[in-house]
């Protein structure tokens, strides 16, 4: 009788993950990337100093360098004439500085955010009040609200919140590893979050709304328009 009651305990588990998965599947577009292992690159302006703006020049600009797109998507809010929003840095210069001032809008909702990655391919994501530059930061990207801090869900969301859009984000898993997410529907704060949660991120950061592209050709969701400012990319040689 035991044994039958672990049987069906496993099996119940089982089939819970197994229609989460589905649902994360048929909900969000999710890329996982070890930035170790694969080139993950901040992107705002071209070799002639022309800002990229969309995911299809991104392309271009790559395929140009001899190089093939395997993800892209927009990596945080921008300005007028598509300026950065807040701290931007690549190939460690910083091209704009940390925003810590008080505003309206998603992009100073508490916590604020800043997602990295340094000379060592280390990912981090941290609240901006603790963020202290250092010359080993080759990218960064400020964004706000930051979705999870420390395993937690930012607890300005609400579950049943009717604040739906379009929305994406980043995580990073325990092992290091880079999660980045868009919903392929309107979702609000709280589901975006709780999908990091779910996939075992620690912190996450929340990157746009409804302007969000995302190009991942392995799962056949192409979108190369979009008028961004910064843009994250994966890449490898031709």
């Amino acid at each position: 009788m035991l044994t039958k009651h672990i049987f069906f305990l496993f099996s119940l588990l089982l089939f819970i993950s197994c229609k989460e998965k589905i649902q994360h599947e048929d909900n969000f577009l999710i890329y996982q990337v070890d930035s170790k292992k694969q080139d993950v690159k901040m992107y705002w302006k071209n070799n002639q100093n022309e800002i990229l703006k969309s995911i299809g020049n991104l392309k271009n600009e790559a395929e140009s360098d001899n190089k093939k797109l395997l993800f892209a998507m927009n990596g945080g809010m921008f300005e007028a004439y598509n300026t950065p929003k807040g701290l931007y840095i690549e190939n460690f210069k910083i091209l704009k500085p940390i925003d810590t001032l008080q505003g309206s809008g998603n992009f100073y909702l508490q916590p604020n955010g800043i997602f990295y990655i340094t000379q060592n391919h280390q990912p981090g994501i941290i609240e901006t009040k603790n963020f202290k530059h250092n010359t080993a930061i080759q990218y960064a990207t400020q964004s706000g609200p930051m979705l999870l801090v420390d395993g937690k869900i930012n607890p300005i969301f609400q579950k049943e919140s009717k604040n739906l859009n379009i929305r994406n984000g980043v995580g990073i898993l325990e092992n290091g590893e880079i999660i980045f997410a868009m919903s392929k529907k309107e979702v609000n704060f709280y589901s975006l979050a709780q999908l990091f949660k779910g996939m075992g991120c620690k912190n996450a950061l929340y990157l746009d709304g409804f302007v969000s592209r995302a190009y991942l050709p392995e799962k056949n969701w192409i979108q190369t328009d979009g008028d961004f400012g910064v843009m994250i990319g994966i890449t490898e040689p031709k």
